[in-house]
């Protein structure tokens, strides 16, 4: 654009004589479309981004980055393969672990979940490093005092829905239990509550409960199994590219899953939901573009007169052409910088305040989450623009061909 083209385009902004130094009120309510639009736009994917991210970091919480398991029956030299798993590139830790359905009974309550057995050296630190204990040790469950039951960690939805408090006795039962004569009699085995934990994520607060393996190979009859191993790797999105790695040092009769595609349904999901949501969100971009487009129009007609007289000065269709479009852009870049300015803000009121409370038993997490990225934005703004120029192209056609003989004759 030049300077020509820049000094009438934003002439043209400033509506009639009476208005002069104000933008004309049809032009206004373009911007403001735009300003809403945007503004929307960056809310709802702040939101779809920030649920999705603080849904990835709960699952961690709780989820290993890959787990390696055995086809067809239990691990038995845990130790051994934790050592050759290790020493493949990428890795942090690997560490035994033991995963089994149970049922959890307290005095007039009863419920379905699962038990997970840790190894000592990872309760002793704290439990998994994500999770956060609200009430107790976790390393208490470490203990192995032959007098002592033995001791276990509950989700705090649990502890509400059981009525459980620390120093209180769970009783898990076992389905698979012990072959007799009469049948497959279930295990029931009384254990402490010495921790509570807050994943964050109902599911996981409501149905798991952590004991320490050697506590839990006695009560299944385990002896030395576990059902395979954790391991923790440096880069959570190279995960796959390290299970590969891991399979090819062990060598055939193992297999491995990660947590993208233990959870793969979800996140396409999630992912499915936030292109949707940008695109249903757009059309509000798309119908202030009609108000750009309306307002060029009556530009138009309003300054038929004196695009008549500019090209019987010299003017080029071009440049009448690059003036009208100016304008749009003009009018789609201050709305939608005022809609980035606005939903910016709202993102960063909702994650500071988190006023915004969702019921923990329907979604997975209990408050509205809010993360913003520059690619989301930038992506935002650049569809905003586009449209915007879209809209411009037809008024600014009409415009350049209009005939200034004619546009005169009767002047």
């Amino acid at each position: 654009m030049g300077f020509f083209e820049s000094f009438v385009a934003l002439r043209l902004l400033k509506g009639v004589r009476r208005q002069k130094g104000f933008l004309s009120l049809s032009t206004f309510i373009s911007m403001a479309g735009v300003a809403v639009g945007v503004m929307a736009l960056i809310v709802v994917i702040g939101v779809m981004t920030g649920f999705d991210q603080d849904l990835k970091k709960k699952i961690l919480s709780v989820n290993a980055h890959v787990v390696v398991l055995k086809a067809g029956s239990p691990v038995t030299d845990a130790p051994q393969l934790a050592a050759q798993v290790k020493s493949v590139p990428g890795v942090v830790s690997a560490a035994p672990f033991i995963y089994t359905q149970v049922m959890f009974s307290a005095p007039g309550n009863i419920s379905g979940g699962v038990i997970r057995g840790l190894d000592l050296e990872t309760i002793r630190q704290g439990g998994p490093p994500a999770l956060n204990v609200v009430q107790g040790q976790f390393a208490d469950l470490a203990d192995l005092a032959p007098e002592d039951p033995p001791r276990a960690a509950i989700g705090n939805e649990m502890a509400r829905n059981l009525n459980l408090n620390l120093g209180d006795y769970l009783n898990i039962v076992s389905p698979l239990g012990t072959l007799t004569p009469m049948g497959r009699l279930p295990r029931m085995k009384a254990f402490r509550v010495s921790a509570i934990f807050h994943s964050g994520m109902y599911e996981f607060d409501s149905n798991l409960v952590y004991t320490s393996i050697p506590r839990l190979q006695e009560f299944l009859g385990l002896g030395n199994r576990v059902t395979g191993l954790e391991v923790e790797v440096k880069h959570i999105y190279a995960a796959e590219e390290v299970a590969e790695a891991i399979l090819k040092k062990l060598g055939p009769g193992y297999y491995t899953r990660n947590w993208m595609q233990m959870n793969r349904s979800l996140f396409a999901a999630l992912k499915l939901e936030k292109i949707a949501m940008f695109i249903i969100l757009t059309l509000i971009v798309l119908v202030a573009a009609f108000g750009i487009a309306s307002t060029l129009f009556m530009m138009v007609m309003k300054k038929t007169r004196d695009i008549a007289i500019l090209k019987s000065m010299g003017a080029t269709r071009q440049s009448i052409m690059r003036i009208f479009i100016l304008n749009g852009l003009v009018i789609g870049g201050v709305g939608t910088t005022v809609g980035v300015g606005i939903g910016l803000g709202l993102c960063a009121i909702l994650k500071r305040y988190q006023f915004i409370k969702l019921p923990r038993d329907v979604y997975y997490i209990s408050t509205l989450p809010v993360q913003i990225q520059g690619l989301d934005v930038a992506a935002i703004v650049l569809a905003a623009m586009a449209i915007s120029f879209l809209a411009t192209l037809y008024p600014s056609w009409q415009a350049a061909r209009l005939d200034p003989v004619e546009a005169i004759r009767y002047e």
